[in-house]
């Protein structure tokens, strides 16, 4: 497994991403985009982009916040992510500079690539489908659905995946059932699971002990990680058919 810590510049700020493949795969192959949670970019979403990289894909944790930028606490959290959100420009333009550098890399197939997310970075995924960027996939887990991004049939080039808990507080019924109006009604291509009980963060493992001591309606659900990470990888062999 090769890794490195990639710095790259954005509006002359610096970010920094992982980098992780299978040096022993010959040739060139499908790369994906992760999006970190509010959190930052950190341990765990290096971990998930070396679990990629052992399924045979380059994967490229991209950042959204700077480099050595990152929070420990709900409140400082949502700071950076606000900011972020309300910098006019930003995120696609965050995003963009990932998608460019990643196509680009010697061990990927250009155009092969798709991104995938966790809370807001699911939502900053979807975002990017949602303005037409030329991503193969989108998954999303337990990512906001919500956006001021109108679209029309034609607009979203991407295939989605949307994984979100069925007792997730910040991801109400209502944000469920108005992106399937809105995917529907826009004709793209997408897959949606809801897993009854599940809350918020159920990817990841700290997410309970986050709750716990924040007090706040965040939690780890070990059956649903694993469904929703083979329906993923499910979803990666179709559209990629690799």
């Amino acid at each position: 497994m090769y890794t490195e810590e990639i710095e790259y510049t954005v509006d002359g700020e610096s970010f920094t991403g992982y980098l992780a493949y299978d040096e022993s795969i010959e040739g060139k192959r499908p790369a994906i985009l992760l999006v970190h949670e509010w959190w930052g970019l950190n341990d765990f979403t290096r971990e998930e982009a070396e679990r990629l990289a052992a399924e045979g894909y380059t994967a490229f944790a991209l950042d959204m916040y700077g480099t050595n930028v990152g929070a420990d606490n709900p409140t400082d959290a949502a700071a950076l992510m606000n900011k972020t959100l309300e910098t006019e420009g930003a995120p696609l333009k965050r995003f963009q500079a990932a998608l460019d550098l990643i196509n680009q890399h010697e061990t990927v197939e250009p155009g092969e690539i798709a991104a995938q997310g966790y809370c807001f970075g699911g939502a900053v995924a979807l975002t990017m489908a949602r303005l037409g960027l030329p991503l193969k996939g989108v998954v999303s887990f337990h990512g906001a659905l919500q956006t001021d991004v109108k679209i029309k049939p034609g607009d979203v080039k991407a295939q989605l995946q949307v994984h979100t808990g069925g007792s997730d507080d910040m991801i109400p019924a209502a944000d469920v059932a108005n992106f399937v109006t809105e995917m529907q009604t826009a004709g793209v291509h997408f897959e949606l699971f809801s897993y009854p009980g599940v809350k918020h963060g159920f990817t990841n493992p700290a997410a309970t002990a986050r709750g716990e001591k924040f007090g706040i309606p965040l939690a780890y659900n070990e059956e649903a990680a694993n469904d929703a990470y083979e329906s993923a990888q499910n979803f990666y062999r179709k559209i990629f058919g690799y």
